[in-house]
């Protein structure tokens, strides 16, 4: 069976936004696999890796680097509703800008939608 091992977000700063997932959700480096270009977080059974500008042409995506507009969402799932309304403030202090405050969706979850310091989008959520 397959199953997703990382989900890869390019980055300007190599060192900052690794740190503000970090800090805001308590995510640790995977320091085996650091590299010049490169850093990973474990984020719970699934790792989040961060590229630097430069693995752009190592991957053969030079004609595509730098894509406008959303391309993908992160979803940070935690226990509760009230997990939710603590982090919001916590995400914001370290630089996330508030999308849409948290709010009970159509299909029972209870959820915020942020940018992370460099414009990336993601969702902190619970099942209800």
């Amino acid at each position: 069976m397959a199953a997703l091992s990382y989900v890869n977000v390019f980055t300007h700063d190599l060192d900052a936004l690794p740190d503000f997932y970090k800090g805001v959700f308590g995510f640790a480096e995977v320091e085996a696999i650091r590299s010049p270009i490169f850093r990973g977080i474990d984020a719970g059974g699934c790792c989040i890796g961060f590229n630097a500008q430069d693995a752009y042409g190592l991957l053969g995506l030079g004609d595509h680097a730098n894509p406008t507009g959303v391309s993908f969402l992160l979803n940070i799932d935690v226990d509760s509703a009230a997990e939710v309304d603590r982090l919001v403030p916590v995400a914001e202090a370290a630089g996330a800008t508030l999308i849409k405050k948290p709010y009970k969706t159509y299909y029972d979850w209870y959820q915020a939608v942020l940018r992370d310091p460099e414009g990336n989008v993601f969702r902190i959520n619970t099942v209800l």
